[in-house]
């Protein structure tokens, strides 16, 4: 279970260059009426001849069987519409799709995540989802802000948010009160987490194993860059800016807890989550895809908590899963209108997703009842308030590598934290003008 959750996961940041840079020709190609607005209501309903659908994704965990189940309760209130789901893991399936499109062999539907909307928009893989979004009515007002703007490239939509899943706090009870904590009390402020470690450390143990990468050293330190007001991209996406002051300095205070011995050096992949379920910590900023997991180890006496905050302000990295309606070589309008009536059911049942551990993006969802009633899961939702996303830019897949490889010089040692940060920004800005090349924009 860990070894295939992990696995999966782990791709969820990186963006996967490959899928970028892949030719697609045919994409988004051949006549006017190719590019039309697609039969149908927008999504409301489907009164037209049976479709078969399918719908690709990369839930290969547990998640993946929660995904499974909804698909086949839709498929049994729609006769007219039938859904099969393909899965992938995510590093085949971001390379498979732009292929499978310009071959004509690619879904109807392609579950993907926000900061990879612009890069399959800018190659011509999705198709626009505006009349999506008016027809149902929707707006910013019923999602976070920041997951509905996730979903624009050029001011257009491309993605119909699902959830968001966020980093995070996880604690192990039984080792806080060994070493005399209060174990319903998990620190919040950068005091108490300093305070907590030292007692950590007093009673041998070495409480928060800072892992050097990306999962999930490199999106703790995404969090805390942002936590003390720094930013990864100017608000151009066209300078790296992960080397400011702010960004040096919540660097610098990741590698001190290796230096002042809260965490070992060289801490494996994953060690970091394994080391809190097994007591050999006490502190893991982990996603929430962990609660889960978690609960499958009765053995372990945990709880799950907002980020602490250690800089000027609160922040938490997280990512979004979206809908989107992938481009065919010859347009079947009937096959559009159905995915559309597929993507605004499963959004409105986004509380059967929220179980198998992620956060609905509908706020109505959020603020019932049914949702508080999932205490682990409704207890981070808070964090979508204030979460940091990746901004909408294609290629940024690329350019994020570079941040998370430029973070792991750091935590191993290789390199001071500004040195790290000022090689990776210099990398980072190739990249983007790379990107700018390439994708015209």
């Amino acid at each position: 279970m860990i070894q295939n959750e992990m696995s999966r996961r782990r791709l969820l940041g990186l963006g996967l260059g490959a899928a970028a840079t892949l030719t697609l020709a045919g994409c988004g190609g051949g006549s006017s009426s190719d590019r039309s607005t697609a039969a149908g209501n927008g999504g409301k309903e489907y009164t037209g001849p049976k479709v078969d659908l399918k719908l690709w994704n990369g839930f290969t965990g547990g998640d993946g069987d929660i995904f499974k189940k909804l698909v086949e309760q839709f498929n049994t209130e729609h006769q007219n519409i039938a859904v099969s789901v393909i899965t992938y893991e995510w590093q085949d399936y971001y390379s498979k799709l732009p292929g499978a499109v310009s071959s004509g062999n690619g879904p109807d539907i392609a579950v993907m995540h926000m900061d990879q909307l612009a890069t399959f928009a800018a190659r011509g893989v999705i198709t626009e989802l505006d009349d999506v979004a008016k027809t149902l009515e929707l707006s910013e007002g019923d999602f976070a802000p920041t997951v509905w703007k996730g979903g624009l490239y050029h001011d257009k939509r491309y993605g119909i948010p699902l959830d968001m899943h966020p980093l995070g706090f996880y604690y192990n009870k039984g080792v806080m009160q060994k070493a005399g904590l209060d174990p319903n009390k998990p620190p919040t402020t950068k005091d108490e987490y300093t305070a907590a470690l030292t007692e950590l450390k007093k009673s041998g143990i070495q409480g928060f194993w800072v892992s050097p990468f990306q999962f999930t050293g490199g999106m703790t330190f995404y969090s805390l860059l942002h936590q003390w007001g720094g930013t990864l991209f100017d608000g151009e996406v066209a300078k790296a800016t992960f080397n400011s002051d702010p960004a040096v300095e919540a660097c610098t205070w990741l590698v001190d807890m290796i230096k002042q011995g809260f965490s070992p050096a060289n801490v494996g992949q994953d060690a970091d989550y394994l080391a809190l379920k097994s007591g050999k910590n006490a502190f893991n900023w982990n996603g929430i895809w962990q609660i889960n997991d978690l609960k499958k180890s009765p053995q372990v006496q945990w709880g799950v908590a907002p980020l602490p905050q250690i800089g000027s302000q609160k922040a938490a990295w997280a990512n979004s899963h979206n809908f989107t309606i992938v481009k065919q070589r010859s347009a079947d309008n009937n096959k559009v209108a159905g995915a559309k009536v597929f993507i605004n059911w499963l959004s409105q049942h986004s509380l059967d997703w929220a179980k198998g551990g992620q956060i609905p993006a509908r706020k109505a969802v959020r603020e019932g009842a049914e949702f508080k009633a999932l205490p682990e899961i409704s207890g981070l939702a808070p964090e979508l308030e204030y979460a940091a996303f990746p901004p909408a830019a294609p290629g940024l897949g690329e350019v994020m590598v570079t941040f998370y490889n430029a973070f792991n010089e750091a935590a191993l040692g290789k390199k001071s934290p500004k040195q790290a940060l000022d090689d990776g920004v210099a990398k980072a800005n190739k990249q983007l003008e790379d990107n700018r090349k390439k994708y015209g924009s």
